[in-house]
């Protein structure tokens, strides 16, 4: 087992990777911008290192100096968290090539799933459904020519970015033509994928040995989004038959092996109205919603990470993989509901999380800490369990009630709206619920 570890990340993924290694007993190495001082992973760390000023371009994106701060202070890995560096195979490269160990798949399997052109035609070799596209796209002229033999509507989609960030849905041709030109602008190259109407989001934990044994914890619903991005999540799906459930976790487990996976990740599916799944991408990394997983398998995605990473054969066999409850997280972001969900820095001047049976918190901040405007929103993520879905909606209802954050805004009360929405709690969603029935 590794000594001490370096984590290059910040907030509450930070403080989780923490407490994942105090309960290994391995030391820990925080890193922090000028914005992040006084920041509570920075508190929790065996040791903290400044890395450099708050731009993140600057600080914790410096793969250079994040491992020579690991060098130096005698690190024997380094994990990447999520978001950051976490899907950069360079960074994974370059981490290896120094000798240290990188807590997360190989650079060469991130580099292959990371463009979703590569990852695409993988999985299509390997016989997993997608829905109609194309690869990648170099002219205005073949792309429409492209969106016309699909059908619009249409999504146009980076190759390379995750976290929703780009995409777009094109019904028309001048909706194609704007997508295009944001995504141009911003140098991002892209591809066509056929839109599937009232489709939700489904995910699959992976976990896989660096020995070829590869296992799946079942499924996450992440069909709860704002700019096609997560904001509540649950498990298992409420859509999913035990069948739906057990094909799902196959193919996952297909996709996985035909990219020689290791460590942890997600292979991220759309299930259309008939029930037919669709594969979108793999995410070769700890998600943010991991917990959920965590509360209805009574597994430890981070230690696990870890343990394979230094080394450790998998022992758990899929028949062991029992789902035992129902479990909704619900991301809290300092971000205005009502302003498009514009971020929201700033101090907090008071901080109560809830707690009682079936709750967990995993936050990144505390009373006076300051929010910073140079990253992600997010704050904290509320996770229940119950032995139903109705029981987790109760008390995830009764954890938003009890928290309390004063000094900025957040989306608290969005969520308590969301809880509160008849066809969600009928279980009755899809990706465009949010924008549909949430935001008038």
């Amino acid at each position: 087992m590794f000594k001490r570890l370096l984590i290059a990340n910040r907030g509450e993924i930070a403080v989780r990777i923490i407490r994942a290694c105090q309960e290994l007993g391995i030391e820990t190495i925080a890193v922090y911008s000028d914005a992040d001082k006084n920041a509570l992973h920075v508190g929790l760390a065996d040791y903290a290192i400044p890395i450099g000023p708050a731009e993140a371009q600057l600080s914790y994106l410096d793969a250079t100096a994040l491992v020579a701060v690991a060098k130096k202070a005698e690190a024997d890995a380094i994990h990447p968290g999520y978001g950051f560096l976490s899907e950069n195979a360079d960074f994974a490269r370059l981490v290896t090539d120094n000798g240290l160990v990188f807590i997360g798949p190989s650079a060469d399997t991130i580099r292959q799933v990371g463009s979703k052109d590569a990852a695409r035609t993988a999985m299509r070799q390997a016989g997993l459904p997608m829905a109609e596209g194309t690869g990648l796209l170099n002219t205005l002229e073949e792309t429409i020519q492209a969106a016309e033999e699909i059908g619009y509507p249409v999504m146009v989609k980076p190759i390379d970015s995750g976290g929703g960030r780009g995409m777009a849905a094109a019904g028309s041709r001048n909706d194609l033509l704007a997508a295009v030109k944001q995504l141009k602008q911003a140098g991002m190259p892209y591809f066509l994928e056929k839109y599937i109407s009232s489709a939700r989001h489904i995910e699959v934990q992976i976990v896989a040995d660096n020995y070829g044994h590869i296992v799946h914890l079942g499924e996450r619903e992440c069909s709860l989004q704002r700019r096609n991005q997560k904001i509540l999540e649950e498990a298992p799906s409420s859509a999913l038959t035990p069948a739906m459930r057990q094909k799902v976790g196959e193919l996952a487990v297909l996709a996985a092996k035909s990219v020689h996976y290791s460590n942890i990740g997600t292979v991220e599916f759309l299930l259309d109205a008939s029930g037919n799944f669709y594969f979108m991408e793999i995410n070769p990394r700890i998600q943010v919603e991991h917990g959920i997983t965590e509360l209805i398998t009574d597994i430890d995605l981070v230690k696990t990470q870890i343990v394979i990473a230094a080394g450790d054969a998998l022992t758990l066999q899929q028949q062991d993989v029992l789902i035992k409850s129902h479990a909704i997280e619900c991301r809290i972001n300092a971000e205005d509901p009502d302003l498009d969900f514009l971020p929201c820095p700033g101090q907090i001047e008071f901080y109560h999380q809830p707690g009682g049976p079936n709750v967990r918190i995993d936050s990144g901040v505390c009373a006076g800490a300051e929010v910073p405007a140079y990253y992600d929103p997010l704050i904290a993520k509320i996770m229940v369990r119950g032995q139903t879905r109705g029981e987790a909606i109760k008390t995830m209802q009764r954890a938003l009630h009890e928290f309390r954050i004063s000094g900025i805004k957040t989306n608290i009360d969005f969520h308590k709206r969301i809880l509160n929405n008849p066809l969600f709690r009928l279980g009755k969603i899809d990706i465009q619920f949010i924008s549909k029935q949430m935001i008038s």
